[in-house]
């Protein structure tokens, strides 16, 4: 599965972004999908995950209350809403998808098997 992010870009603190992921193919609704995201400097970490028909999410500490994460199996799409944005927030977001994963609450990138190139998300204090 190729899969293409989009829908980042520059924010004020307690302003609010969608991304959006696009998949192609026909079997998007066999993977298990998650966003992730990479600082400068840092580790790519995790941020969410969804399950295959998007009946169960997962959330890193850091956005739980703030991010949420969708799917539309018909539009092969997942979406990672943003709301109330830190600037701690700014980093590169990543979508991935796991065919093997069982369960949401694997959060470790070597877990997923395709990874989306990454929108840059920037948010100004």
């Amino acid at each position: 599965v190729q899969l293409q992010a989009s829908g980042g870009g520059l924010a004020q603190a307690g302003g609010s972004l969608r991304l959006s992921c696009a998949a192609s193919g026909r079997t998007f609704s066999t993977y298990m999908m998650g966003w992730f995201r990479q600082a400068p400097g840092k580790e790519r970490e995790f941020v969410a995950t969804i399950s295959r028909l998007g009946t169960s999410t997962y959330y890193a500490v850091s956005v739980t209350g703030r991010f949420t994460i969708s799917r539309d199996n018909a539009k092969n799409t997942v979406y990672l809403q943003m709301i109330n944005l830190k600037p701690e927030d700014t980093a590169v977001y990543y979508c991935a998808a796991g065919g093997q994963i069982t369960t949401t609450r694997k959060t470790a990138p070597n877990d997923y098997d395709y990874w989306g190139q990454g929108t840059l998300v920037t948010v100004s204090s």
